[in-house]
C-alpha cells in the first residue's frame, strides 16, 4: 500500500509542478493573466488523465477539474491546483488505498462465492465468466494502485484497454512477473470461452482451477 501511495504522490507532486510552473509564467496584465498555451494544456491534460483513471470520469474531483480548466485565467489554474492539492490529501492520509481496498474485497469476495456455489452445482459457464470479470477488474485496481493508464486516449474520447492490455502492461512494469502473466493469460482466455459460447473448449475441471488460482492472485 506504501509503494502504491508514493507512486500516486509522485505524479501528483508532477502535476502540481506543472502548475505552479504556469503560476511562474502568466501572460497578460495584473487582472487578466492567463496561462500560455501549450503549459496550460500539458497541464490540463495530464492532470485529467490521472483523475479519471484514478477516481473514473463520474467522480467529483474530475468533474471539478474539468470545470476550473474551462478557462486559463489565473483564477482557473488556481482552481486547478486546489483540486490537485485536495488529492494529494486524499492520498497522502492513505484514505484512497485503503477504502478502495475494503471495497473491493467485499464484492470479490461476494462474487467468488457465488462462482464457488455455481461450480458446485455444475454451472462452468456461468461461474467462468463471473470468476473472469472479478480477475479483470482486479487487474484494472492493480494499474490503477501502480499509475498505469487504464484508458487509450482518441482525441477527447476514453477507450477501456482490454483485459489483455492491462496484463502485459502490468507485467512490463514490473507489478509481477511473467509467470504469473501467462496464468493471468489463461484465465482471460477461458473467460472469453465461456463468454463467447465456446463452452466445448474447456471443462469444469478446468473452471475450478481458474477459480483456485484467480483466488490466490486476489490474496497477494
Amino acid at each position: 500500500m506504501e509503494n502504491s501511495n508514493q507512486k500516486l504522490l509522485e505524479k501528483i507532486n508532477f502535476l502540481l509542478v506543472k502548475g505552479q510552473n504556469i503560476t511562474q509564467n502568466y501572460l497578460g496584465e495584473r487582472y487578466e493573466r492567463y496561462a500560455p498555451r501549450i503549459l496550460f494544456s500539458e497541464f490540463k491534460t495530464g492532470s485529467l488523465s490521472f483523475i479519471s483513471n484514478v477516481f473514473g470520469t463520474d467522480s467529483d474531483y474530475y468533474r471539478q477539474f474539468k470545470a476550473a480548466t474551462k478557462g486559463s485565467f489565473y483564477y482557473d489554474i488556481e482552481s486547478a491546483i486546489g483540486i490537485l492539492n485536495a488529492i494529494k490529501t486524499e492520498i497522502e492520509s492513505g484514505w484512497l488505498i485503503s477504502f478502495k481496498k475494503l471495497v473491493e474485497a467485499d464484492v470479490f469476495c461476494d462474487f467468488l462465492e457465488m462462482a464457488e456455489y455455481l461450480l458446485e452445482e455444475k454451472y462452468k459457464d456461468p461461474a467462468a465468466v463471473m470468476i473472469g470479470s472479478v480477475l479483470e477488474e482486479h487487474l484494472r485496481s492493480l494499474c490503477l494502485e501502480n499509475s498505469i493508464p487504464i484508458f487509450d486516449e482518441s482525441k477527447e474520447k476514453q477507450i477501456p484497454k482490454k483485459a489483455s492490455r492491462l496484463n502485459d502492461d502490468l507485467a512490463k512494469n514490473g507489478v509481477y512477473n511473467k509467470l504469473i502473466q501467462k496464468s493471468v493469460t489463461s484465465w482471460l482466455d477461458l473467460r472469453n470461452n465461456a463468454a463467447h459460447g465456446k463452452y466445448e473448449e474447456y471443462n469444469i475441471d478446468q473452471v475450478k482451477l481458474m477459480y483456485q488460482g484467480v483466488s490466490q492472485f486476489l490474496s497477494k
